[in-house]
């Protein structure tokens, strides 16, 4: 196991400049994901640290070496990409023990290194297969199969599960959890899915434009994201972004005026926003409640639904609220997430109550004031006490 120390590293390709100075650590034994849009350099990043790719400056250092200009071979990391690559002419083992032969091992002990990592992937029984014989998520535990018999020091996932239909990925990633813990290697994962970076990692880097916008864990990135664009990635379905401008703020709380005239309250420490300034209230939608037809109260906002999406333990509705982050002018629909009895139909009034303790607000240059609210579990507990 080792831990993996970026410092300052670029990669640009001529004029292109694809990573802008990355500072990461990794520490040993963790599993940390990547995370972003495509195109935001996640897939270049781990890359670099795979040595597939130069990098342009900084320093990289695996295990307390610095790798900079080390080999892919001699790194101590193994890499499962998103195509399998499996030899379609040769049986399970030989695609497991084919690293392990080249390395000049010995018959029993790659016996015994690739029966060992098909027992902890649930597939010594088909060892004699051959890849056509195999379903997707067997295939895929062939390839990581094949990393784990080197005993990498770190290992680097690449989308490993975007070939896989959706129950498959859920399966997969209860899989992912399993080896980490079984194994307890250094594991860097990318993704573009946020639901697989919440539920795998111990950490997760958020990564846009090359950059690195937060770095934290699922919780911590869900409850106090730094900035609109992490608020509005992470979270399933994404958070509702409101335009408005600060009525009063200090350093316990905001009020905000909507465009259609409404002032929400906020809990969050503004002490540096001023009266007329611009700013973006966000809210998710798991966190409004349905407040009832003829509800007026400060914090409630009424409109009439223009579609239903019932999800059988939760109906997801869209009201015509206007919505759009300081800054943009595309409006997205505004959505509340609420219980999968609730009857709901286009074109009836909808109010909900949007609670201040639940609100976030954002400068005009995206960034969040902190929120003053206690987190999800600290409110489950008090309300149990």
């Amino acid at each position: 196991m080792a831990e993996v120390l970026l410092s300052g590293v670029r990669k640009a390709y001529g004029d292109v400049t694809i990573l802008k100075g990355v500072d990461l650590h990794i520490r040993d034994g963790e599993f940390m994901v990547f995370v972003g849009p495509s195109g935001c350099g996640k897939s270049t990043l781990l890359r670099t640290i795979a040595g597939l790719e130069d990098i342009t400056s900084g320093d990289l250092s695996i295990g307390g070496r610095r790798v900079n200009d080390v080999p892919p071979a001699e790194r101590g990391i193994a890499m499962v990409f998103q195509s399998y690559a499996l030899y379609p002419h040769m049986n399970l083992f030989d695609n497991m023990a084919f690293g392990l032969k080249l390395a000049g091992m010995s018959h029993q002990e790659i016996h015994d290194a690739v029966h060992r990592a098909a027992k902890v992937l649930h597939i010594d029984h088909l060892l004699d297969r051959k890849p056509k014989d195999l379903s997707g998520g067997q295939r895929q535990r062939v390839a990581i199969g094949r990393a784990i018999v080197r005993k990498p020091q770190v290992f680097l996932f690449d989308e490993p599960l975007s070939n896989l239909d959706a129950a498959l990925r859920v399966r997969m990633r209860y899989e992912f959890a399993k080896l980490h813990e079984e194994l307890k290697t250094t594991m860097i994962y990318v993704t573009h899915d946020q639901v697989e970076a919440m539920t795998l990692a111990d950490r997760i880097v958020v990564l846009s434009a090359g950059k690195v916008e937060q770095v934290g864990a699922p919780i911590e990135l869900y409850e106090h994201p730094c900035n609109l664009f992490v608020a509005g990635f992470i979270g399933s379905p994404k958070m509702n972004f409101l335009a408005g401008e600060i009525v009063a703020a200090d350093a316990a709380g905001a009020q905000v005026r909507l465009g259609n005239g409404v002032v929400l309250q906020a809990t969050v420490n503004a002490s540096g926003a001023k009266p007329g300034d611009k700013v973006t209230l966000g809210i998710r939608p798991e966190h409004l409640a349905l407040a009832g037809a003829n509800a007026h109260g400060a914090q409630t906002l009424t409109a009439p639904v223009t579609f239903v999406e019932a999800l059988g333990s939760s109906t997801q509705a869209y009201v015509d609220v206007p919505t759009c982050a300081v800054g943009t002018e595309t409006p997205e629909p505004f959505s509340v997430l609420l219980d999968g009895r609730t009857p709901l139909a286009a074109g009836q009034a909808l109010a909900f109550e949007v609670p201040p303790e639940w609100c976030y607000v954002f400068n005009a240059e995206g960034q969040a004031y902190p929120r003053l609210a206690p987190s999800a579990g600290a409110m489950r507990q008090a309300r149990a006490a």
